[in-house]
C-alpha cells in the first residue's frame, strides 16, 4: 500500500559563476522541483549533468531528482540506477529511502528492506522510512515486523492515514479483526475522503460476516475513487477502483447476490492494473466472472454421506432418511443446501484411467480414501474418479462456486501433473500429450484454480499427489509403479503464496515429492503419501503443518529417501483440518 519518497534540498545557488546563460540557469528549478511533469524533469537533469558543472554532494542532488523524474514514470529500473549512483557520490536518508521504494515497487522486498535499514541507519528516524520499511515487511507476509514499524510511523509522524490502515491490515492478516478494525476507522478518521481504508474495513466486515456493512463501504470506496478519478470518461478504472469493484462482487455473491457480483466482477476488470495486488484481484474476478456466466447444469457430485465414485464422473449419492414420494429431488436439495451453508468445503479428484498414457493403479483408491477423511472431520466434499476434461473442468468449476462462502477450502488431486512454461496442469483422462498450442487448453491450470478462491477471509489448502515429471517428454509410456512418465523438469514450485489479493489466512500448497522428483504410485492400494495423509488428517487439534511434518516422516521412511514430500506455504497462524 502506499509508500512515500523524501526530496532533497537543492543548493539555492546551482551555478558556480553568473556568467552561464540566463535559460541555463531555468534548468535547475525544472530539475529539482517535484512538480514538475517527469519527461521536462528528465530533460532538465541531463542537461545538467550534461555540462559537467557539478561533482560531490551537488551532483548527486541531480542524479537524485532525475531519480524522482523516472519514479513518476514509473521506470523503477532507471530510478534504482539513479538512486545507485547518487548514494555512491554522496549517501543521503532520501536517496537510500527512494532506491528502497523502487526495489519494492519491483517487488525485490529483501533488498528494499536493506535499502531502508541504511536510510534509518545514518538517520535521523523518519516515519515515513518506518512506513516504507513496514509495507515491505508486510509485503513478505511478516505482519509483526510490519506492525512495529507501523508502530513507529505513527509515533514519529507526520500523521498518516496509510500507516494506520495498512498496521489493521497487518492486525487482520493475524487474526486480529477489533484490532484491524480500530486502525482502519482511525484511518478513516484521518482522511474520510480516501477510498483504499474503506476497502480494506469490508474485508474485515465480510470475515465477521456482515456483508451489508461490506457492501456499503466498497460503493463508498468506489464513489469516492471515482470522484478523483481524471474527467477523462475514457479513463479505465485505476487498481483502487479494481480493489473495490473486486471485493464489492465478493460480498455480493457471498449474498447470493449473482447480477450485482457480475457486474462489478467485470467493471474489475476494465481497470489497468499497477501493482500486484490489483494483478491478482483482476485474476480472481475473471475467474468468478466466467463461474457465475455459465449457463451449463453443474456436474454430478457426491453429498457427504454418498459412497466414492468409480466411474468417470462423480456419482449420486443414495437416499438418506424416511421414505418419500420424490427421495432423489429431496436429497438433491439437502446436497445443495449443505455446500452452500458449509464453511468447510474440499474438492477431491483421483484419476488413474489414462487412456492415451500409462494408467496409474491407485489415484482413485487415494481420492476415495482422502474424501472419506474429509467427511469424518466435518468437510463437505465435491469428488470425483477418473474425469475427462469435460467432466473434470465442470467438477472444479462447480466446486468453485461453492467455495466461495467458505472459510476453509481444501483441494486434493491425485494422478498425472505437468509443468508447462512454470506454469502447473492437472491432466485429464482423456488427454493426449503432443506439443502444440492447444496442449494447454486440454488441462485444467492450476492457477485457475488458486486464482478462483483467492480471497482474504478464506484459508486454502492444496494438495497434489501428482507426477512431477513432464509427461510431453519422449517417453510417454514408460514402465514401472512410479507416477512418472519421463524425468524431466517436474511441476513448477510456486513463486509466491499469499501475494497480492490472498493477504488474508493465507494458502498452503503440498507436494507428494520435491520439485524434480518422482511421486511413487506404491506397491499396495495406496500411494506412500495418499497413506500417510490419510492416517493424519484426521488427528483432533493436529495443526496442518505438523501434520505435514508427519506425513513427510513417514514418506521418508516407507520409500527409503526416494520420496520427499514438499510445501510451501503463506498460513499466517495455526489451521486445524480436525479440531479438537
Amino acid at each position: 500500500m502506499r509508500r512515500a519518497i523524501l526530496t532533497l534540498t537543492l543548493l539555492a545557488a546551482l551555478w558556480p559563476a553568473p556568467s552561464l546563460a540566463q535559460s541555463r540557469a531555468q534548468l535547475g528549478p525544472l530539475c529539482s522541483t517535484d512538480t514538475t511533469p517527469a519527461d521536462q524533469q528528465i530533460n532538465a537533469c541531463n542537461k545538467i549533468i550534461a555540462l559537467k558543472v557539478f561533482t560531490g554532494e551537488n551532483l548527486a542532488t541531480i542524479y537524485f531528482w532525475r531519480a524522482v523524474g523516472w519514479n513518476k514514470k514509473g521506470d523503477y529500473t532507471q530510478v534504482i540506477a539513479d538512486a545507485g549512483e547518487a548514494i555512491r557520490l554522496h549517501a543521503s536518508v532520501a536517496a537510500y529511502n527512494l532506491r528502497g521504494s523502487a526495489y519494492y515497487d519491483k517487488g525485490d522486498y529483501d533488498i528494499a528492506i536493506s535499502d531502508f535499514n541504511d536510510a534509518l541507519r545514518i538517520g535521523p528516524p523518519s516515519g515515513i522510512i518506518f512506513h516504507n520499511r513496514g509495507n515491505a515487511w508486510r509485503s513478505k507476509g511478516e505482519y509483526a515486523k510490519a506492525i512495529a514499524d507501523y508502530d513507529q510511523a505513527i509515533k514519529l509522524g507526520p500523521p498518516s492515514a496509510f500507516s494506520w490502515q495498512n498496521r489493521g491490515t497487518s492486525k487482520r492478516a493475524l487474526g486480529d479483526l477489533d484490532g484491524a478494525l480500530a486502525d482502519i476507522n482511525e484511518a478513516i478518521r484521518l482522511d474520510p475522503e480516501l477510498p483504499q481504508p474503506l476497502t480494506s474495513r469490508a474485508v474485515i466486515w465480510r470475515a465477521k460476516g456482515d456483508l451489508d456493512r461490506a457492501i456499503a463501504d466498497t460503493t463508498e470506496a468506489i464513489r469516492l475513487a471515482k470522484a478523483k478519478a481524471p474527467v477523462n470518461i475514457m479513463t479505465p478504472p485505476g487498481s483502487v477502483l479494481i480493489s473495490a469493484y473486486s471485493h464489492r462482487a465478493l460480498a455480493y455473491e457471498a449474498k447470493g447476490d449473482f447480477d450485482r457480483a457480475r457486474q462489478d466482477y467485470a467493471a474489475a476488470l476494465e481497470g489497468k492494473p499497477s501493482d500486484a495486488g490489483s494483478k491478482a484481484n483482476q485474476a480472481t474476478a475473471k475467474v468468478r466472472l466466467s463461474l457465475l456466466s455459465e449457463t451449463v447444469p453443474p456436474a454430478p457430485r457426491n453429498t457427504p454421506a454418498a459412497p466414492a465414485p468409480s466411474a468417470s464422473k462423480a456419482a449420486p449419492a443414495s437416499p438418506v432418511g424416511a421414505a418419500s414420494p420424490h427421495p432423489a429431488a429431496e436429497q438433491r436439495q439437502r446436497a445443495e443446501t449443505g455446500r452452500e451453508t458449509s464453511r468447510r468445503v474440499a474438492l477431491v479428484i483421483g484419476n488413474g484411467a489414462y487412456a492415451r498414457v500409462r494408467a496409474l493403479p491407485n489415484p482413485t483408491n487415494d481420492a476415495r480414501a482422502m474424501a472419506k477423511s474429509l467427511r469424518d472431520i466435518g468437510f463437505v466434499v465435491t469428488e470425483g474418479a477418473d474425469l475427462d476434461r469435460t467432466a473434470m473442468q465442470a467438477t472444479i468449476r462447480d466446486f468453485l462456486r461453492y467455495a466461495a462462502r467458505a472459510q476453509v477450502a481444501v483441494v486434493y488431486y491425485a494422478g498425472h501433473g505437468v509443468q508447462i512454461d512454470g506454469r502447473n496442469y492437472l491432466a485429464p483422462i482423456d488427454i493426449q500429450f503432443q506439443a502444440g498450442s492447444g496442449m494447454t487448453e486440454a488441462m485444467m491450470d492450476m492457477d485457475t484454480i488458486m486464482a478462483g478462491l483467492d480471497d482474504q477471509v478464506r484459508t486454502n489448502i492444496l494438495i497434489l499427489d501428482a507426477c512431477r515429471n513432464n509427461p510431453m517428454a519422449p517417453k510417454l509410456a514408460s514402465a514401472g509403479p512410479a507416477r512418472d512418465i519421463e524425468a524431466g523438469s517436474g511441476l513448477a514450485v510456486p513463486a509466491a503464496l499469499g501475494a497480492g489479493a490472498t493477504l488474508g489466512a493465507g494458502t498452503l500448497i503440498a507436494f507428494a515429492t520435491a520439485p524434480g522428483q518422482v511421486a511413487l504410485d506404491g506397491e499396495g492400494a495406496n500411494s506412500p503419501f495418499s497413506a500417510a495423509l490419510t492416517r493424519h488428517i484426521g488427528t483432533p487439534g493436529l495443526e496442518v503443518q505438523q501434520m505435514l511434518t508427519r506425513v513427510r516422516a513417514e514418506v521418508v521412511a516407507a520409500t527409503k529417501g526416494k520420496q520427499v514430500p514438499w510445501s510451501n506455504s503463506s498460513l499466517l497462524g495455526e489451521v486445524y483440518l480436525a479440531e479438537k
